[in-house]
């Protein structure tokens, strides 16, 4: 049996519908953790159904840090001007914002990787595993890219705020909560130590 205190438990960490919570919880037999990764998962599948809508409004947020030494500036992109002024889309931007201060990404996603860029890190890489059995060389380099990569694409890093989550899985979530294909667009981040 589910109970009011669950469902209350799992929106308030995931923030989707009492319903989402609901369902994820009665598939996961009363499993907070195994309901987070049921939503998770159908976030994706719903943010990929939506990829194809045109994101005609959206915000810019930007962040700050410290004595104004570092600053970044998202835009996020939704569908509608009602999604855009939700207090909730922007608070999402502003987080991606600060995450933008804070790890510095150099890519959006890796599609966006460039040749250049993956050529100078696979020469690196195969040079660190020189040493390493033939067999097992080309998986350490592409793992080691994975890696590299992970850490320097915004969409594929961890989130500062819940290590367990990927940008990707919080854009994927805001998709399935606003009910709105949700990406974002762009992103700045300034220095004054570069």
């Amino acid at each position: 049996m589910i109970t009011t205190e669950q469902v209350k438990i799992l929106r308030a960490q995931t923030g989707l519908s009492i319903m989402q919570c609901r369902k994820a919880l009665e598939e996961a037999h009363g499993d907070i953790e195994k309901a987070t990764v049921i939503l998770r998962k159908s976030s994706a599948a719903i943010a990929d159904k939506k990829s194809d809508r045109t994101l005609g409004s959206g915000t810019i947020a930007s962040y700050i840090h410290g004595a104004g030494a570092v600053g970044a500036i998202v835009e996020l992109s939704c569908e509608t001007d009602f999604v855009s002024k939700n207090e909730e889309f922007k608070a999402l931007a502003y987080d991606l914002a600060m995450q933008v201060a804070a790890t510095d990404p150099q890519f959006l996603k890796m599609d966006d990787i460039t040749a250049d860029a993956k050529k100078a890190a696979i020469e690196v890489f195969t040079d660190e595993a020189k040493d390493k059995p033939e067999e097992i060389r080309s998986k350490i380099i592409e793992g080691k890219l994975l890696s590299y990569f992970g850490e320097k694409t915004l969409m594929d890093q961890d989130f500062i705020k819940n290590g367990d989550m990927k940008i990707k899985d919080l854009v994927s979530g805001a998709v399935q909560k606003f009910g709105e294909r949700i990406e974002v667009r762009r992103f700045v981040r300034f220095s004054t130590t570069n």
